[in-house]
């Protein structure tokens, strides 16, 4: 649908709003003003104010600041036959986020300072705020770094080589030395290519049984474990991507334990899905059906593993040891992924099905809903500091960034539906509980699903 004009009031009343930035979670009403929160009170008659107001009535939906997603690939440039700056971020504001960090492997690669300008001049006349992360080292070659001060200059937020981990060692040093100075996260892609051996998913049975190259846990832990040492060397900001292993959460908890400035990031399939949806298998009582055998779909890294990772992955999502849900939104063309499952590309489009599928975690007891608000909102933004904190709550004078959503709302995904290019997730068909209702940035409606709302228009 599209945004709203802008009428100066929005009343959001009847609502259930989950604030974790000021610890706010009650039936109350929220009053924006001018694109700003102008007051969170538990009742806000609209006769009472001046002026036209535009009253959205969010009867037993829940309220909450736009989610944060700091690991988006949007593609452009070089890739927008997979996904533009544009459709990347009108499917973000279909899933609740309202700001989206780009990660920079595209072509050519986020490593100065006009390519960052170029990124956020396109991001600026889409629905959603595009923030841009930078290349560790130029042009993600892993041999020498960026300039990181002139990309913290042109805007960047973070720092990251994703899609390839930064190898060498010193490099990350480095990278990590320069973090405290510069006051902004580094990123890496944790991925050992030694131990991969040219794998296509998960190492275990389920890859035995299908006779496909299996990827182990350790390819990952290795990693971390030298990430993590490296931060507690250099004191740098370290932020581990898209856990997926028991091994990994481990890991973190620890550094975390020591005091280290160490945090993470878990993808939501990670939380719902595991390898045996390669076989076609329905794996998950949150669902009501699984993809078909090597479907390619299935394909990502880190890859779907099993029924162990994805418990400690939700463990530490719910204790707090994983500080947030990134999505790792990769979306591809179809040629990318109709084919065999060696020659498919890992990915999956997430930024539309975000919701329903962390929310599983939440129907099932795994974690309390206003932890789950907490950790797509104020956790992403504390990891990308304090100039995050603005759009991570409903504090009076702040960016009216929210998202009504209604947590129970069932509905069948169809990917001819979506708004990213990107039709490649293997939920395609699945029945998921919980849907965005509405999205507002700068206080003005960017998306609104029909039929969810009762909206009482313009008084």
């Amino acid at each position: 649908m599209a945004a709203k004009a802008h009428i100066g009031q929005t009343l959001i009343s009847g609502g259930r709003v989950i604030d974790p930035a000021n610890g706010l979670d009650a039936v109350t009403d929220v009053l924006i003003a001018d694109g700003v929160i102008k007051a969170v009170n538990p009742s806000i008659p609209a006769e009472s104010l001046d002026g036209e107001v535009q009253v959205i009535r969010a009867d037993g939906m829940v309220v909450c600041p736009g989610f944060i997603d700091i690991h988006t690939h949007l593609r452009e440039p070089g890739f927008e036959y997979k996904e533009t700056i544009a459709t990347g971020a009108a499917a973000a504001v279909r899933g609740g986020f309202t700001t989206i960090c780009a990660m920079p492997n595209t072509e050519p690669s986020i490593d100065n300072g006009a390519m960052v300008d170029y990124v956020l001049s396109r991001g600026a006349t889409t629905p959603a705020r595009v923030k841009v992360i930078g290349c560790v080292s130029k042009d993600r070659a892993g041999h020498e770094l960026a300039d990181m001060e002139e990309l913290i200059d042109a805007g960047v937020v973070a720092f990251s080589d994703d899609g390839d981990p930064v190898y060498d060692a010193g490099l990350m040093r480095l990278a990590l030395t320069y973090s405290r100075g510069l006051g902004a996260p580094i990123t890496n892609h944790c991925q050992e290519h030694a131990l991969c051996c040219g794998g296509v998913m998960a190492e275990g049975w389920v890859s035995s049984r299908l006779g496909l190259a299996g990827i182990p846990a350790v390819a990952e832990e290795a990693m971390v474990a030298r990430d993590i040492g490296l931060a507690e060397l250099t004191g740098g900001r370290l932020h581990l991507a898209h856990l997926s292993s028991a091994g990994s959460v481990a890991m973190v908890r620890q550094a975390k334990a020591r005091g280290l400035l160490v945090t993470a990031e878990v993808c939501p399939h990670h939380l719902l899905l595991t390898d045996q949806w390669a076989l076609g298998l329905q794996c998950s009582p949150s669902v009501s059906a699984g993809p078909a055998a090597y479907d390619t779909h299935t394909k990502v890294y880190p890859p779907l593993r099993g029924d162990l990772d994805v418990a400690a992955c939700i463990a530490g999502l719910a204790d707090g040891t994983i500080d947030c849900v990134a999505t790792d939104h990769a979306p591809h063309d179809r040629v990318s992924k109709e084919c065999t499952y060696q020659d498919a590309a890992f990915g999956i489009s997430v930024l539309e099905t975000a919701l329903g599928t962390v929310l599983a975690t939440v129907h099932d007891g795994s974690i309390s809903l206003s932890d789950m608000v907490e950790r797509m909102t104020t956790g992403p933004a504390r990891v990308l500091g304090d100039g995050f904190a603005k759009y991570a709550g409903l504090t009076p004078g702040t960016p009216a960034d929210i998202v009504v959503f209604d947590p129970n709302a069932l509905w069948t995904v169809d990917v001819n539906d979506f708004a990213s290019m990107g039709r490649n997730t293997p939920l395609n068909g699945v029945e998921l509980r919980g849907r965005v209702a509405a999205t507002l940035v700068g206080g003005r409606v960017v998306f609104e699903e029909p039929g969810m709302l009762n909206t009482g228009g313009e008084l």
